[in-house]
C-alpha cells in the first residue's frame, strides 16, 4: 500500500501539516504532568500519592520519548533547529537516549519494516512465545536487569571519552549523563532528592516494562512481519483513557498510521486514523481494543 494509492496531494499535505504551537502544546503538557506529580508527591507525601506517581511516572516517561521520536523524524516543529533542542535535551536524553542515533537507527526501522533485514525484528520475532518465557522477560524488567544492562552501557561509554580516539562515540553517552544531572539538581531543588532517586528507579524498573510493552504492541505477533504493507506488519491499538496515561501517551498507539506515513506529527495522528478508516483503507484489517486482550495475542495458549 504507497501513500499516493490512497491520499491525494492535498491530504497529503494536510495530514503532514507541522504547527509549532501544537508541538509545544504536547511538551509543555508533558512536562507539566510531570512536575504536578512530583508537586503532588512532595507537598502531600503519603502511600497514596506514592503509588500514583510509581504508577503514572512511567507513562510520563514513554511521553518523553515519543516526543523524542517525533522530533527525530523533525515533524513536532517545524523548524528543524527546535525539534533537535527539544528532542534531545527535554527528551531524548531524559529517558537515556541521544536523538541522532535513535533517529538514525529508527530511520531504518522504517525503511526495512516488513522484511528480515528490520533492525528493530529480533525484539518482536519469535512471539507469541509461551507464558514462562513471557513471565521471565517480565521479572528481569520489574528487578532492574533489563534496566542495568542499559545503565552499565550508558556509563562504560561514556567512559571510554577518556581516550581521544573514542571521544567521538562516547560523547552522546557523556551529554546523557548530564542533561540527567541537570535534572537531578533542579529537582532535588525545586521538590526533593528523593524524587529523582524515584525517577531512576522507575526508568530502570517498571519503565522498562512500559517500553517492552508498547514495542510489542507495535509489532509483535502481528499477521506478517514479512509484508510491506503496513496493515500487516504493525499494528494500531485502540487506547481507552486510562491506557493512554501509561502505554499509550501522546497517540503512540496509532502505529500503523505512522508506518503508513511517518510526516505526520503524534498530534495529527488520531485524525489520520479516522480518516483512513472512513476512506476504508482498514476494511480487512483488524484493529486492537486496549491493551489487555493484547496480551491474548502475544502468550501462546
Amino acid at each position: 500500500m504507497k501513500v499516493s494509492e490512497v491520499l491525494n496531494k492535498e491530504e497529503i499535505a494536510y495530514f503532514s501539516r507541522k504547527s509549532d504551537w501544537r508541538g509545544l502544546g504536547v511538551i509543555l503538557n508533558t512536562w507539566a504532568s510531570i512536575l504536578i506529580l512530583f508537586f503532588i508527591v512532595s507537598t502531600w507525601t503519603n502511600a497514596f500519592t506514592i503509588i500514583a506517581l510509581l504508577l503514572l511516572l512511567p507513562g510520563r516517561m514513554l511521553a518523553l520519548a515519543v516526543i523524542s521520536h517525533d522530533c527525530g523524524h523533525k515533524v513536532l516543529f517545524k523548524s528543524e533547529k527546535l525539534n533537535f533542542i527539544v528532542g534531545q535535551y527535554f527528551s531524548a536524553n531524559l529517558v537515556f537516549t541521544d536523538l541522532t542515533d535513535y533517529a538514525t537507527s529508527h530511520r531504518q526501522h522504517h525503511k526495512l519494516a516488513g522484511t528480515d533485514q528490520d533492525p528493530d525484528l529480533p525484539n518482536y520475532q519469535h512471539y507469541p512465545v509461551e507464558k514462562s518465557s513471557f513471565k521471565r522477560k517480565i521479572i528481569r524488567d520489574i528487578t532492574g536487569q533489563t534496566g542495568y544492562k542499559l545503565l552499565h552501557y550508558v556509563i562504560s561509554s561514556a567512559l571510554q571519552y577518556r581516550h581521544k580516539e573514542r571521544r567521538e562515540f562516547a560523547w552522546p553517552f557523556v551529554k546523557e549523563l548530564f542533561i540527567q544531572g541537570v535534572f537531578a539538581v533542579f529537582v532535588s531543588l525545586a521538590f526533593t532528592p528523593a524524587l529523582y532517586l524515584i525517577w531512576l528507579a522507575t526508568f530502570f524498573t517498571s519503565y522498562m516494562i512500559i517500553v517492552r510493552l508498547r514495542q510489542l504492541a507495535e509489532h509483535a505477533s502481528v499477521p506478517n512481519l514479512y509484508d510491506p504493507d503496513p496493515r500487516q506488519n504493525t499494528r494500531t491499538v485502540i487506547a481507552r483513557w486510562w491506557e493512554k496515561l501509561v502505554l499509550a501517551p501522546n497517540n503512540v498507539n496509532f502505529h500503523v498510521e505512522h508506518h503508513f506515513m511517518a510526516s505526520v506529527p503524534c498530534y495529527r495522528l488520531a485524525e489520520f486514523h479516522q480518516h483512513l478508516q472512513d476512506k476504508g483503507v482498514y476494511k480487512n484489517t483488524v484493529i486492537s481494543e486496549g491493551y489487555p486482550s493484547l496480551l491474548k495475542q502475544l502468550i501462546t495458549p
